[in-house]
């Protein structure tokens, strides 16, 4: 088989298969499992693939077919310019999720000796990325997940990040340090949502990281609001990641909490998508 006829292959595949993107992902096919980009395609359309690559390609094929989702098939993410391992124990870190870190990073490089956490962390992609970004930054990242905090050392190892981890809820497991920074892109999806979900994060993606009682979607954010007071240095910051319906009910409840010069910053498509309180 031709490395043309290949790539329509996948492509219709994919496309069959109800994949949106099918048309980026078949070229991502083709580079990862292939190891030929654009520009050797366009030289060597009709170059014969070796039947050993053809059998592994099917394989992660028919995975993508049942909506595994791409980046658990690869193994790996990009965020904030890094290419993080991802695998079933985490969320898929999403490309909204960088406006929260670009904004926690400003914060903390406006500090001579900061001191963040990520509540919450996942794959760590925030943990790593401000550790990366900051280098003299002390970083944090707590999960009640030992499989995510795995995942997050990985991270941190693979990457070069200084990162001290913590496992248990919210902050049982913090020792007693003043945070500079706190950021969390905790659950925030109603259960009333799922409806509106693809496949890929319903049959895939953890749902413990994903949703909340329709009748409290503010649960993780007002837990965090009220024991972050006793653990935020005075100035120190909350960066919430949230859900777009709830801008501004997460505002009003951190202000009834005693925060102060709140923002609720939009993300590219206009949705409410960080909060942002200061202590």
């Amino acid at each position: 088989m031709t490395i043309r006829e290949v790539l329509i292959n996948i492509r219709e595949r994919l496309q069959n298969a109800g994949i949106e993107d099918f048309e980026y992902e078949s070229w991502a096919f083709l580079d990862w499992k292939l190891h030929i980009d654009r520009a050797e395609f366009y030289m060597n359309p009709n170059g014969e693939v070796k039947e050993e690559l053809l059998a592994e390609l099917e394989s992660v094929l028919k995975q993508r077919e049942q909506r595994v989702p791409l980046q658990y098939l690869m193994g790996e993410c990009e965020f904030m310019g890094y290419d993080f391992y991802v695998d079933e124990r985490v969320l898929i870190p999403r490309p909204e999720t960088e406006l929260l870190a670009e904004r926690a990073i400003a914060a903390l490089r406006a500090n001579p000796h900061p001191i963040a956490l990520d509540l919450c962390c996942g794959s760590g992609a925030l943990a790593v990325s401000m550790a990366l970004e900051v280098p003299g930054a002390q970083v944090h990242a707590a999960d009640l997940s030992p499989d995510a905090l795995a995942v997050t050392a990985k991270n941190a190892e693979l990457l070069g990040a200084s990162v001290t981890l913590h496992q248990g809820d919210l902050f049982a497991a913090m020792p007693e340090i003043a945070f500079d920074v706190i950021v969390s892109n905790p659950p925030y999806v109603t259960e009333s949502e799922k409806q509106e979900m693809e496949r890929n994060v319903l049959d895939w993606e953890p749902f413990s990281a994903l949703f909340v009682p329709d009748n409290d979607p503010l649960l993780f954010y007002r837990c965090i609001a009220e024991l972050g007071k006793g653990m935020l240095a005075s100035g120190g910051r909350l960066y919430f990641e949230i859900n777009r319906a709830f801008g501004e009910a997460t505002a009003t409840m951190l202000r009834a909490q005693g925060y102060t010069n709140l923002r609720v910053l939009k993300d590219i498509s206009g949705n409410d998508r960080i909060v942002i309180a200061e202590r």
